[in-house]
This record gives C-alpha cells, sequence and structure tokens, in this order.
C-alpha cells in the first residue's frame, strides 16, 4: 500500500508527485476544506470565542474521496503550504479525516525540487498548534469586525457595504493621502542653472547656485531670481574645489513578499494579484520541455532575507562562470531581515540557480517568464560584487554666489551588469564631469532662472501602499495581495493609471470609522493587533485572550456608535455630470452600485433612469466608422471595441490614438510595449509604423 501526501494544489500535487514515485499518491485539497459558515458569525465569543466550523458545502464530494484515500493508506502526510494558513489547512485535513494530529504527519516544502522535497518527507513533525491558533486568532477577528461593523455601515450609509480590520486602514491611508493632496497649497520657488564648459574640453555641464552670501540659496521670487542673474552677468566661474573619491553601490537584497509586488508592480506593471498568482505558479510547478514538472521558485510569502549557504555556492558559481572572478565578493552576503520579521522561510530565490530564463522561455507564459526573470536576476545580482563609481563634487565660485556640480563616472559596473532596482521615485543622477582643475576659469553657456512649484505628496500606487502597509506594520506577506483587490472590487478605492484614488463612498466610509471607530482604522492599533497574532504564533499569548482583549472595548464601541447615531444616515455624494436626462431633463449623477459605477438621474426617486458609463476613446471603428470605447473584459483587463460591438463585433487590445492611416485614413492603434508599433486595423490595409513613444498597458 502506498503511502498519501496531501497538498493544496492540483498543479503542486504534480510536480511533488514526478519526485516521490510510486509508492506514495499524492491528492489535493485546494485549499480550506473547513470554514466558518457563511449564513452567521459562527463564533461563541460567551465560550472563549469557540469557532463553529463547517465542511465546505461545495466540497463534499472531494472530502468523500479525500476519506477514502485516505483509508486506503499506511501514513498520510498533510503537506500543505508551509505558514500559518498552511498549517490551519492541515489542522482541518487531520480533523475531518480522523488523523491524530499529535503526530508526525506534517511536512513542509520550502521548495517544489528533489532536494527541498526529499528534506521535507524526511523531517515529518506534529502540526504547530501555535502556528494554527494564530490564524485561528486572525480568521475569528476578521470575522467578528466583519459581521459586526458591517451591518453598522448598512443601517447608517448603504446596504452592501463590508469593513475588514485590514482593509479599512489601506483605505485610511488613501484617503488621508488625497486629502493631504486636496489641502496642499503649492509654493513657488525658483532656480539659477548653468550650463558651463572648462579650457581643456568644450563638453558642457550643468551646474545648480547653491549658496549667497554662505547662506542657503532661497530664491521665491522672479524678482530675487532675476537680481541674482543681473549680479552673476560680469562674474568669473572658478572651480574652488573638487573632491573626488571611489564610491560603492551595494546591489538590492533578494526578494520578500513586498518587495517582489512592489518592484513586479514599478517594473512589470503587475498589480499585486497577478504577482502572487504567477509567484504561485512558479512555486508549485511549471511543465519545462525536457525536465517535466519542476517548481522554479522558493516559497512565494515570506518576510526574510536568509539565503541557504548551498544557493549561496550556486550563485557564485554561475557568476564565476558567466562574468568572471571580480564579480565574486570575497565573502558570501548576508542581508539582515526587519526586527519583526517570522523569518519562517528563506528569502524568493531561483529553486535551482542554473535554470536560467532565457534556457526555459519557451516553456513559461509570458507572465511566468518576466516574473522568474525578475526573481533570478535580483536574486543573482544580490551576490554580486558591488559596482564601483568615481564620483566628483564641484565647487564653483562667482562672486559670493556658490554654484554646486555633482557626477560620476562607472569604474567597475559590479552587479549592474545583470540588474538595478527601479525607484517609485527615481532622482537622476548626475553623468559624467569632463576634466577639470582647481582655480580653472570656466565659460557660461547659459544661465538661466527657472520657475518651480512644490508638489503635493503623490497619490498611492500600489508599489508605493504595500510600502507603507509593511512599513506600518500592517498586515503579513500573504494578506496585501487580497486585501488591494478587495478595496478595488468593494468600490472603496479606484485606479487612475497606476494611481489609487478614493471613492466618494470611501471617503464617507473612513469618515464613519474615524468618528465611530478609530482604533479599526489606526495603524498603530492594527499593528499591535499583528504584533499579539506574533505572539500567539510564538506560543507567548493565548489566541482566545487576545480576542478578549479586543473584544472587550470593541463591543462598547459599537454600542456607543449605535447610539451616537441613532435615526442618523450618511450620504454618499454622487459625482456630477454635464449629462442630460433624456426622460425628464435634469442632469445624470455618477453613482456606486454592486457592481461598479452606472449614470443615475439626480431626480431619483421620481426618475429612475439609468445608464452605462460609456468611454470614448480617439478615432472610428475601422470596421463600421462608429465611435470606439473602451471597456473591460469579465477579469477586469481594458480593451477597446465599437460601441455597436453585438452587431459589429471589432474588438483589439491594442490602443487607438488620434492619428489616421495616409494610405486610407482609418484610425491608426498603438500597439503595447515601450516600443509599440502603430498600425492599420481595416482589412486589407496592412499599414505598419514606428511610434515615437510607448503606450505600456
Amino acid at each position: 500500500m502506498a503511502d498519501l501526501v496531501i497538498v493544496e494544489s492540483p498543479a503542486k500535487a504534480k510536480t511533488i508527485k514526478k519526485y516521490l514515485g510510486k509508492n506514495y499518491d499524492v491528492v489535493a485539497s485546494v485549499g480550506h476544506i473547513r470554514d466558518l459558515p457563511k449564513s452567521k458569525l459562527g463564533v461563541d465569543i460567551d465560550n472563549n470565542f469557540e469557532p463553529q466550523y463547517e465542511n465546505k458545502r461545495e466540497k463534499s464530494a472531494l472530502i468523500k474521496e479525500l476519506k477514502a484515500e485516505a483509508k486506503k493508506a499506511d501514513t498520510v502526510y498533510l503537506a500543505t503550504d508551509p505558514d500559518r494558513e498552511g498549517e490551519a489547512i492541515s489542522w482541518h485535513l487531520a480533523h475531518v479525516l480522523n488523523l491524530d494530529g499529535s503526530k508526525p504527519i506534517r511536512v513542509t516544502f520550502s521548495e517544489i525540487t528533489k532536494t527541498g522535497i526529499q528534506s521535507g518527507m524526511s523531517a515529518p513533525r506534529s502540526i504547530d498548534m501555535d502556528l494554527v491558533n494564530a490564524q485561528q486568532a486572525r480568521r475569528i477577528l476578521d470575522r467578528i469586525v466583519g459581521y459586526k461593523l458591517s451591518p453598522f455601515l448598512w443601517k447608517k450609509v448603504r446596504r452592501g457595504l463590508s469593513a475588514g480590520r485590514v482593509q479599512s486602514v489601506a483605505v485610511r491611508l488613501i484617503v488621508d493621502r488625497e486629502n493631504e493632496i486636496k489641502a496642499f497649497t503649492p509654493q513657488e520657488y525658483w532656480t539659477i542653472d548653468a550650463k558651463l564648459h572648462g579650457t581643456a574640453s568644450k563638453r558642457q555641464f550643468p551646474s545648480k547656485l547653491t549658496e549667497v552670501d554662505g547662506k542657503k540659496a532661497e530664491i521665491k521670487t522672479r524678482e530675487e531670481a532675476d537680481r541674482i542673474l543681473d549680479y552673476l552677468k560680469d562674474k568669473d566661474f572658478v572651480v574652488t574645489a573638487i573632491k573626488r573619491s571611489v564610491r560603492k553601490k551595494q546591489p538590492a537584497p533578494p526578494f520578500t513578499t513586498s518587495t517582489l509586488q512592489q518592484e513586479a508592480s514599478r517594473r512589470l506593471s503587475f498589480n499585486a494579484r497577478r504577482t502572487m498568482k504567477t509567484a504561485q505558479e512558479l512555486y508549485e510547478g511549471i511543465e519545462l520541455e525536457g525536465r517535466g514538472a519542476v517548481g522554479l521558485i522558493t516559497y512565494m510569502r515570506t518576510d526574510s532575507l536568509r539565503i541557504s549557504e548551498e544557493a549561496q555556492k550556486a550563485a557564485a558559481q554561475m557568476i564565476r562562470e558567466r562574468f568572471g572572478d571580480e564579480y565574486v565578493p570575497a565573502k558570501p552576503r548576508i542581508y539582515k531581515s526587519k526586527s519583526n520579521a517570522q523569518d519562517a522561510h528563506e528569502a524568493i530565490r531561483p529553486s535551482t540557480i542554473d535554470i536560467t530564463p532565457e534556457e526555459i522561455k519557451s516553456s513559461l507564459t509570458n507572465d511566468q517568464f518576466k516574473l522568474y526573470k525578475l526573481i533570478w536576476e535580483r536574486f543573482m545580482a544580490s551576490q554580486m560584487e558591488n559596482a564601483l563609481l568615481d564620483a566628483a563634487a564641484i565647487d564653483i565660485t562667482a562672486g559670493n554666489c556658490l554654484f554646486k556640480t555633482t557626477g560620476f563616472t562607472v569604474k567597475f559596473d559590479g552587479f549592474t551588469r545583470l540588474y538595478e532596482e527601479s525607484s517609485d521615485n527615481a532622482n537622476e543622477e548626475g553623468g559624467a564631469i569632463p576634466k577639470l582643475s582647481e582655480n580653472e576659469k570656466l565659460s557660461v553657456n547659459s544661465l538661466l532662472g527657472n520657475q518651480h512649484f512644490t508638489q503635493p505628496p503623490p497619490r498611492f500606487t500600489e508599489a508605493s501602499l504595500i510600502k507603507a502597509l509593511e512599513e506600518n506594520g500592517i498586515g503579513r506577506p500573504s494578506t496585501y495581495a487580497p486585501t488591494i483587490t478587495t478595496i478595488l472590487d468593494r468600490h472603496y478605492v479606484e485606479r487612475e493609471q497606476k494611481q489609487l484614488k478614493p471613492t466618494p463612498l470611501g471617503d464617507v466610509i473612513t469618515e464613519v470609522l474615524k468618528d465611530h471607530f478609530e482604533n479599526i482604522v489606526d495603524t498603530k492599533f492594527t499593528a499591535q493587533m499583528e504584533g499579539s497574532l506574533d505572539k500567539v504564533e510564538e506560543g507567548k499569548e493565548e489566541w482566545y485572550d487576545v480576542l478578549k482583549n479586543f473584544y472587550g472595548d470593541f463591543a462598547a464601541t459599537l454600542e456607543k456608535a449605535e447610539h451616537d447615531m441613532e435615526g442618523k444616515r450618511v450620504k454618499v455624494p454622487n459625482e456630477p455630470t454635464d449629462i442630460i436626462c433624456e426622460k425628464c431633463g435634469k442632469h445624470m449623477v455618477i453613482k456606486i452600485g454592486p457592481y461598479g459605477k452606472f449614470l443615475g438621474c439626480e431626480g431619483f426617486p421620481e426618475c429612475k433612469n439609468t445608464k452605462k458609463i460609456v468611454n470614448e476613446t480617439e478615432g472610428k471603428c475601422p470596421k463600421c466608422g462608429k465611435k470606439m470605447l473602451a471597456r473591460k473584459s469579465k477579469k477586469g483587463k481594458p480593451f477597446f471595441g465599437c460601441e455597436d460591438y453585438q452587431n459589429c463585433g471589432f474588438m483589439t487590445w491594442d490602443t487607438p490614438v488620434s492619428d489616421v492611416c495616409p494610405q486610407c485614413g482609418s484610425t491608426l492603434f498603438k500597439k503595447a510595449g515601450k516600443k509599440g508599433k502603430l498600425y492599420c486595423a481595416k482589412e486589407n490595409c496592412g499599414y505598419e509604423a514606428e511610434s515615437e513613444g510607448g503606450n505600456e498597458s
């Protein structure tokens, strides 16, 4: 008889079965098989918050199959994901299948490779109840908040709303940032910018005024700028100091869940959900040509920067072979994880270093290739030697004014030969400076006063929101993607290009929660709750004590809010439009319903006229000549289609532009990507041209 191994996903089961062989059967639970009931709270608050779990109705046939397989097996091993939630799934499986969780039936795999699976199977253990209880506490905590707070919002704002412990804080961060932007008053300031060249080289370089009379140059008006420019007209520009140094530039550490999501957003334009879905596929195993199913990366939910010695040695060997000895550091790099990191797993890295992205590209989807390439290059670069820069800081004096110029040239490219981290706020560093000497008189090519205005803080992107959640200790690696998905799906927040902006509904809910449930949307309180859950995982605190400490104040706050808002209801303001209702002549307004935004008459309820919101784009349909509309697929992917789509049928993923085809006069379309080509979509035309700029989707 074979032993049985139960994992979470069918893809993972297939990969593991390949390595374990005929003495093992491997089946999948397809996630949770048991949970709190959907139709009621399912928590006995008066009995130490005892949860009332139920088998999932839709999993009844699968549970029957699992029971039959378990009955036939000599030993059943539970090999769900190696984190809190995976531990809880194993615990639920043990309960349903009548397994003794105190026996060594739990195995974990940090990577789905032959080595990783053999290592996991060689060290079975009992189910870790501290991990299970930490997950139970989180689940029950979120259930209490959702089931108690959501009905309050239904009564006081609108039916169908929901509140969540982490999601409400995320929305508050976005709302508070938007309020900062609205309240921001731009301040005018000026800079004096020179372009100069020396005597030995005519190549010009920039320099900026930094001091006047030994004090920082703060120029607030055109008049002040003009006075300084007038003063400088007849002044000599002389090099008074040159400071040269060799600057070391260190590589970024390998990815954690948070930094992977941030970098995939910045570099690949992946949202967090897309990143984690693709990473899960890479972890569970991909069918590679000539190799079979292979898990390509280590476990992707981690906050640790730890790297195994084996992986470091393999990386050093490949760096040496590919780039040379000088690219390998004298000592392997050790990156220190944050103080609050759980450190249960390694950082995210390729599970087999010598499987390069290029050699398996044909076996991967486009998303899988892009993300694997990003993970592989980031990890390899993290193990490479520093880049060395010849840096120069030049002081240039003109009368009582001091100008400064900084620049560098690359002395040794180091890790940058392979990869450099991107940034939301990338500031270009100075380029190479021509050779200059002290006391050298410089020639002025141009001297200008430039007007600027201070800028408000930027709206959050997915990348910067994840960074803020992590820095504030809100949520954990597994929660970032579902949190952002939830607040977008519930229309509390919307995307404008890559930026996150609160909707009127998000504004109203946040204000209600701030006024009556300050702790629920307080970043420090939420972070403290995460710390308490960590203590449960470490065995330092009882899970029901964490819930008791929370619930006492929460119940009292809810009762007070019910009393304070008795008979009151908060109205969500509608967004006005210039569109006239054809039934009554009043204006249409933008409303938010369960399925998103729509147009409704401001005369409601007397006039119940509603319309879909249509977003017209540039150009005309190349098939029938009618208007083109921006639409979204069922999965939320934007595409463009004819307004008479049902009859015409024309659609494309490419963006229509205002330019017309020089051959037939039809609308031109631009393919996605930095070098997206322009082309004509009219049948039998075939016109194509290079575009001046990309249009990354």
